[in-house]
């Protein structure tokens, strides 16, 4: 597995929240859901992307914009337009003012507005997937990026979110995920956006071989020296060259990875602490129980239990 293949793992969609919005202007959306990550798409017409902290983003048809949460933003069709609905945290939409959509209504499977000219496309990850957290806070409050091939993805959801069909909620996920994939990385791929020092070091003949060791088997007792021995290099040249592109010596990469990979698993309600420590590389259930509090400040069981709640964990992983 890959740096960005294991990083991007966590946003799995999970019977994500989509939607067609159809709306006439003047329209303004408050979005307050809390959500770890949106994707947001214009079929036809512009809207503006307006956060709370910073400069409005202009959105156009054929572009897809990657918000990341949980802080609130607002889409509408200019900048200046005020809130007409606020949108909460269990995706339920409370009119607060017209004209505008004061008459919005729903106009079919996954589809809801007033009718009008402006088409927007929006996917919500409701749930925070721990293995991902990495690549999240490498990201802009706000990424625009053009779709270019991709937009035979936004075509195809575009033709899929009004249907209600077998399995269409797997559907949907599986096209919003793959969506969400290509767009970042054209974005980690194109030089000067300014990829985190974890991307840009996959492609380093030796710190990429050794990421992708510790991706491929992170349950595998690694120290330095084996990985340098797997490398071709001295143990020293490995832990300076690493440290110097990653930002973190090997074995504290290692670590990051084992508790993320752990509190991810722990999401599931038949895993035991046991087996998950098994998974990830640590003896017993006591050892990653401590590794887990030191790290992250929480207990699993108290990760756990704020996950179950709905609640964003508390994360170390830089």
């Amino acid at each position: 597995m890959d740096t960005l293949s294991g990083l991007v793992d966590g946003p799995r969609a999970r019977g994500a929240f989509l939607l067609r919005s159809v709306l006439n202007p003047p329209w303004s959306l408050r979005i307050e859901d809390h959500a770890p990550l949106s994707l947001v798409t214009m079929i036809h017409g512009d809207a503006w992307i307006v956060p709370d902290v910073g400069l409005p983003t202009q959105l156009r048809p054929g572009e897809v914009a990657i918000l990341r949460g949980p802080d609130p933003y607002t889409v509408a069709d200019d900048p200046k337009t005020q809130p007409h609905v606020i949108i909460d945290e269990n995706q339920r939409c409370t009119v607060v003012r017209g004209p505008g959509i004061s008459a919005a209504k729903n106009l079919g499977v996954r589809t809801w507005g007033d009718g009008g000219s402006t088409v927007m496309l929006s996917g919500t990850y409701t749930m925070t997937g721990e293995i991902g957290q990495r690549l999240l806070r490498a990201l802009p409050p706000v990424l625009v990026r053009p779709a270019g091939q991709d937009n035979a993805l936004i075509t195809l959801l575009a033709g899929e979110i009004g249907k209600d069909e077998p399995g269409q909620e797997l559907v949907l996920d599986r096209i919003l995920d793959l969506l969400l994939v290509t767009i970042l990385r054209s974005w980690l791929g194109d030089p000067g956006t300014g990829a985190p020092a974890w991307y840009r070091a996959q492609h380093d003949p030796v710190v990429g071989a050794a990421l992708k060791l510790l991706h491929d088997d992170p349950a595998t007792q690694w120290t330095v020296a084996n990985l340098a021995t797997r490398t071709g290099v001295s143990r020293a040249a490995l832990a300076r060259r690493f440290t110097a592109l990653v930002g973190e010596p090997p074995m504290a990469y290692l670590t990051g990875l084992r508790l993320a990979l752990a509190a991810d698993l722990l999401r599931e309600p038949d895993a035991t602490l046991g087996a998950v420590a098994r998974k990830v590389g640590y003896g017993s259930a006591f050892a990653l129980s401590a590794a887990f509090k030191r790290v992250r400040g929480v207990s699993p069981q108290e990760h756990r239990t704020s996950v179950g709640r709905g609640l964003t964990p508390s994360v170390a992983m830089s």
